[in-house]
């Protein structure tokens, strides 16, 4: 008995031993498995984001159930999207002042969820005075463009108002203060154990402003230039972006770049092809109508914004003589078109081939904090940002091709500023005109 218990002992011994020895080999090969993943996964350092839920509508799961999760997401962002062209259809109707304020939604919703992701990686580390200060800086940046707006584009109030006349005269100085104030807070908030995460902070909110407020109140001058300025660029990074999901999404097969797996080479030419010719037809059709063309002034006198004027040459039909291989393969030796059409051929091809480069960005910045998109805004569609990472870059574009190529010194800002001048130094610039017209035969000289 004795020997059979000891034996039992001896087996049950045996048996522990080798299931602690196994173990003991599991752990360690968790333990390399784990070193591998830790070698080939690299360590950012940063904790992840949290996945936004799926905030599609119940109606249309219910009504897109039987469907595969391709032509799911397919129908959701068609639907979605119509829905969004409507309502930018409605905001035109509405006028240019509805759409201004439409834009400074859009750059509060955009910077809200870029800086959203800074506070959701962030939060854990109990940064003082971080979304504070951010959204104190908007405020700031937001005073100090608009302010310089209202003071190029509406001097006429300005000057009829005394407090509007002070504010404008010391714009640039408030401007500043308020900006140093915020400055100071953020210095007195540094914390000793925080310092290269605050600076992080720092530099993360200047970004957004850059990117974000600076674009906006570029869209906004763009839209003093003539509703056309604002409607057709937009519109060709929307038409862009429909076909070249739509040539992707049926025709797609050789991937573009690894930063947006799913943007093909297909995708990107026929959206380029297409973009071209929309910007063409919808140039044609909206250079007839001064409502799109003119550029848009406060009237003073009814306090109200107006669109009413003699269109430019650039919106006047001219013929132009076609290439001699086009007029064997039209029969047409000319063709008349818009001015403006022609330039519309650069918008185009620039939201075709640049624009995209701002959704590149965006994915790329998305990739780095393991979010699939800024927010949950849209379903299908994901954040405003989402929506308008290549309007922005459309929007520097434009005021950069509209101040090379089109806009010329405006009499009405001329006689505005003179205005503004003293008596004598308005008489002082009325003689030297009338010298230099009458040197220039212009004028009669007085006997």
């Amino acid at each position: 008995m004795t020997e059979l218990r000891h034996r039992g002992t001896t087996d049950n011994d045996l048996q522990h031993q080798q299931s602690d020895d196994k173990g003991s080999e599991n752990e360690g090969k968790a333990e390399k498995d784990g070193a591998s993943d830790s070698e080939t996964k690299p360590d950012t350092g940063l904790p992840e984001v949290p996945v936004t839920a799926d905030d599609t509508p119940e109606v249309l799961n219910k009504a897109l159930s039987g469907l595969s999760s391709r032509w799911k997401n397919w129908w959701v962002r068609g639907i979605l999207t119509l829905a969004m062209i409507i309502f930018f259809f409605i905001i035109i109707y509405l006028g240019p002042m509805v759409l201004m304020m439409i834009v400074l939604c859009v750059q509060i919703k955009c910077f809200q969820e870029i800086i959203h992701i800074g506070y959701s990686v962030y939060h854990s580390y109990h940064l003082p005075w971080f979304r504070t200060l951010s959204w104190y800086f908007l405020l700031c940046v937001n005073y100090f463009f608009y302010g310089e707006t209202v003071t190029d584009y509406f001097s006429n109030l300005v000057q009829r108002e005394e407090p509007l006349r002070i504010l404008s005269k010391y714009h640039r100085l408030i401007s500043f203060t308020l900006y140093l104030t915020g400055f100071c807070m953020f210095v007195l908030s540094l914390v000793k154990k925080h310092y290269r995460l605050q600076f992080y902070m720092f530099g993360w909110t200047h970004v957004t402003l850059l990117i974000v407020v600076t674009q906006s109140h570029l869209i906004i001058h763009n839209l003093f230039e003539g509703m056309i300025w604002f409607i057709v660029p937009i519109s060709c990074v929307i038409c862009n972006d429909i076909m070249a999901y739509m040539f992707g999404f049926f025709f797609g097969r050789t991937p573009l770049i690894k930063l947006s797996p799913k943007k093909t080479w297909e995708g990107f030419i026929g959206g380029f092809f297409s973009t071209v010719v929309f910007g063409i037809l919808l140039s044609y059709v909206m250079s007839g109508y001064s409502f799109f063309v003119c550029p848009v002034e406060f009237n003073s006198d009814h306090n109200s914004f107006e669109v009413d004027c003699e269109p430019s040459d650039l919106f006047q039909l001219q013929d132009y003589a076609l290439p001699a291989a086009l007029q064997s393969l039209t029969g047409w030796p000319t063709v008349r078109l818009y001015p403006f059409q022609i330039h519309s051929i650069a918008l185009s091809a620039f939201a075709s081939i640049m624009g995209p480069f701002g959704g590149f960005f965006a994915s790329g910045f998305k990739r780095a904090f393991k979010i699939k998109d800024f927010a949950n805004t849209i379903p299908g569609h994901g954040g405003i940002m989402d929506r308008f990472d290549c309007q922005y870059l459309m929007a520097t574009f434009v005021n950069v091709y509209i101040a090379s190529f089109i806009r010329g010194p405006n009499p009405a800002k001329v006689i505005q500023q003179l205005l503004a001048l003293r008596l004598d130094q308005q008489l002082h610039i009325f003689n030297s005109l009338k010298t230099h017209l009458t040197e220039r035969g212009l004028l009669e000289e007085a006997a």
